[in-house]
Order: C-alpha cells, then structure tokens, then sequence
C-alpha cells in the first residue's frame, strides 16, 4: 500500500476542504400567504402552486 513520503500541510488540506461546507437554502415569498417557501414548490402552509390550489391544507 503506498504512503506519503511528506506529511501534508495545513494549508494545502485547507484548500482540499474548502468546498466541503454546508450552505443555506435560499427561500422565497410565496405570492399568496406571503410566508416562507422552497422555490419551485407547493407552498406548505396555503398548498398553493403558480397562483393555483394544488393540496388541500388542514387548519389546526
């Protein structure tokens, strides 16, 4: 099995990592409720979808 001959530095593992991060979801406004939303999908909280009713929505 091969093995390094040098130990890796920190800053060529840095520049390895440097992709390898979360990043935050963008959200929208949906045009109806004005809440919250992925985009390009039903809105959770009025089920609406393009200015149209997709799902039903249960009040609680």
């Amino acid at each position: 099995m091969a093995l390094p001959k040098r130990r890796t530095s920190r800053a060529r593992r840095d520049k390895r990592r440097t992709h390898k991060k979360l990043i935050p979801f963008s959200l929208s406004l949906c045009p109806q409720c004005h809440e919250p939303k992925l985009p390009h999908r039903v809105c959770p909280h009025c089920g609406t979808y393009k200015g149209k009713e997709i799902v039903e929505v249960e009040e609680v």
